[in-house]
């Protein structure tokens, strides 16, 4: 089927840039291999999205954005893109269960988490060790955690799962005094865990094995400063938040990316293919902020950038 936008990833940047075009009247499409919402539909209180004095929840704060842009007539499809073909003036997704064709796509696809480099990380996954507090953190009431990371995020899940467990140690790869050890930025959510009496630091160090035969039940640290391993033992869940990879495995040699499979985009979310746009944490820039509302700003001028392109035809200086 034949429409005037094609937006592949349904996140806070996808739905938004679905609402601006569906608002223009533009025949929109929305392809999302799961549930619309994105990472926040994983996220638990939201505080710093614009407008909601309140906290919302995250998969609430998605919902309404779908029902936003499906009162604009955003037609949403539950399906996962495996290719973009770019012809002449035609831009065709081809997807799991069959193909679309739009003069514009917007690719909104997101980010997965960073698998941890641990001995038995991936075989104990889903057996305690996790990358979703949100998802499993109720299935460790009153159990010690481990947390490894050291961005808003990981602090954000160190903070959500302080909520169910009796301790939780976040694992530092750099010394206290290291001005550059905490990458989050949100200094009132670091103060927060820092005083938090049930938080415990270990720092410079990293995470070489986790131990445990069918469940976890602790791991192998490095010390940093000296290179020997050490145990901590009486650890029952590993939550690792130590950055994402972005989702363009199947773009790759159709449009210019960074060393890490982040989009190249000028400052209109642009690639160099007209009537192709990336916006969100897929986009250089935007995903090293991985923030939901510079998403949604991505998303809306990808929104106005695509009118005016299916306006005039090509890029406009």
């Amino acid at each position: 089927m034949t429409y005037d936008v094609i937006i592949i990833g349904g996140g806070p940047a996808g739905l938004t840039a679905a609402i601006y075009a569906g608002r223009a009247k533009l025949k929109t499409l929305i392809l999302d291999k799961k549930t619309p919402g994105g990472q926040l539909n994983d996220t638990t209180e939201v505080e710093n999205f614009p407008g909601f004095p309140e906290p919302i929840m995250g998969p609430e704060l998605m919902q309404r954005m779908v029902q936003q842009a499906q009162r604009f007539e955003v037609e949403i499809k539950m399906e996962e893109a495996h290719d973009l073909i770019i012809s002449g003036a035609k831009r065709i997704v081809k997807t799991d269960q069959g193909q679309h064709e739009a003069p514009v796509v917007i690719l909104s696809t997101g980010a997965e988490p960073v698998k941890l480099p641990a001995k038995n990380a991936d075989r104990l996954l889903g057996r305690g060790v996790s990358y979703c507090a949100t998802c499993d953190g109720y299935f460790f009431r009153e159990k010690n955690l481990l947390v490894v990371g050291a961005g808003d995020a990981a602090f954000t899940e160190a903070l959500f799962l302080t909520k169910f467990a009796n301790e939780v140690r976040m694992v530092v790869r750099h010394p206290h005094d290291d001005p550059k050890a905490i990458r989050a930025k949100d200094q009132i959510l670091v103060e927060k865990v820092k005083a938090h009496p049930k938080v415990r630091f270990i720092w410079n160090a990293v995470v070489e094995e986790i131990l445990g035969d069918k469940r976890v039940e602790g791991v192998v640290l490095k010390d940093l400063a000296t290179a020997k391993p050490f145990e901590v033992r009486d650890i029952h869940g590993v939550f690792v938040s130590i950055g994402h990879r972005p989702n363009t495995e199947f773009l790759k040699g159709k449009l210019e990316m960074d060393e890490k499979g982040y989009i190249l985009t000028d400052e209109r979310t642009r690639t160099k293919i007209p009537g192709v746009f990336a916006v969100g944490d897929v986009r250089k820039f935007s995903g090293e902020y991985a923030q939901a509302v510079i998403a949604a700003a991505d998303g809306c001028i990808a929104a106005l950038e695509a009118e005016q392109y299916l306006e005039d035809g090509r890029w406009i200086e």
